[in-house]
């Protein structure tokens, strides 16, 4: 196992003090997992708690900032945050407006945030919850119970984070998050597996020559295993899942060609080519592009392709200015 760690057991940890280290705007708290705005509470403001396994990185804490979240928890690799790290989390950035909850679909994350829901109703913090299930890939995958929540997790916590910022009341920030979660749609494919840094092995195994086609971002597996192909093939099989479960034609979309950790900014790039060059062969147009390492799983090789239908108000909210680690533009 070729990691740039120390203790196997302690990587969250490790890499959350480094990331306060990195950035010291944020309150990161390594031993409990969460990492919060610096300038949280904001009285009056919504706030925005999502959260999930590790070895997503930049999802979820990579994500906290102006314009996008105020909180992320932390779990341990490939494994849901705990209810006390969500409530902890929900209770450190309430500002009195309510709080939302951004879920992945899978089935540690729905439970523990629910759970943590009902435990900030007892504190008096009102809490929407909204479930990401973009991946057309599969249905009940391994972890969930229907689609998996992938690429467009991302998406839903700018857009929605934009409109928080700007002092939207709670219930209409949890409406325009449903809006984006609906009108998205993405696709993996991995071209090799990754290592669980506890577990010291593969989560799964690949032939020379094998790739698998719809793979989700914890390893598990996809809708087939198919003969390696080129990046336009590639492309082609994602796009062509994602066109056949919601047409692309007359769409104006914003585009995540998305490296799962061990993809080469290069090749993404030539896979945003492909990308751009199906989209206009189908009659949809690229209106905002995003190409790099968002949604990883580790040092798996592959892509993800998420695409969403804008409308002006949700291109005007992804426009909006934002400030994280990993996503920062218009400050």
């Amino acid at each position: 196992m070729r990691k740039l760690i120390n203790d196997p057991e302690n990587v969250v940890a490790d890499a959350l003090r480094g990331l306060a280290a990195a950035h010291p705007s944020l309150r990161v708290d390594p031993e409990n997992g969460t990492v919060v705005r610096a300038d949280g509470p904001r009285a009056g403001r919504v706030a925005l708690v999502s959260g999930g396994g590790s070895g997503h990185e930049p999802l979820h804490a990579g994500f906290v900032g102006h314009g996008m979240l105020d909180a992320a928890c932390c779990g341990q690799v490939f494994t849901s945050p705990v209810p006390d790290q969500i409530i902890a989390a929900t209770m450190a950035v309430n500002g009195g407006a309510g709080v939302l909850h951004i879920v992945k679909n899978y089935t540690g994350d729905v439970l523990n945030f629910r759970m943590a829901a009902e435990l900030a109703e007892d504190e008096d913090i009102e809490v929407e919850s909204v479930i990401v299930n973009d991946d057309v890939a599969v249905e009940d995958s391994l972890y969930t119970a229907g689609r998996r929540g992938t690429g467009a997790t991302l998406f839903v916590e700018k857009i929605a984070g934009a409109l928080a910022e700007e002092g939207a009341d709670l219930a209409s920030v949890a409406a325009v998050a449903r809006e984006v979660n609906e009108r998205s749609r993405s696709f993996g494919v991995a071209l090799s597996p990754c290592t669980v840094p506890a577990a010291g092995e593969p989560t799964f195994r690949l032939e020379e020559g094998e790739m698998e086609l719809g793979i989700g971002i914890h390893g598990e597996p996809g809708r087939e295993r198919v003969p390696l192909a080129d990046a336009d093939a590639i492309v082609d099989a994602s796009l062509s899942a994602i066109d056949a479960d919601m047409p692309v034609s007359g769409s104006e979309l914003l585009v995540l060609v998305n490296g799962m950790g061990g993809t080469p900014l290069m090749e993404q790039y030539i896979a945003y080519a492909a990308t751009a060059r199906w989209l206009e062969e189908h009659g949809a147009t690229v209106a905002r592009p995003l190409v790099g390492p968002y949604v990883t799983s580790l040092e798996m090789a592959g892509s993800m392709i998420s695409v969403c239908r804008l409308t002006p108000e949700l291109t005007r909210l992804w426009d909006a200015p934002v400030e994280t680690p990993a996503l920062r533009w218009g400050r």
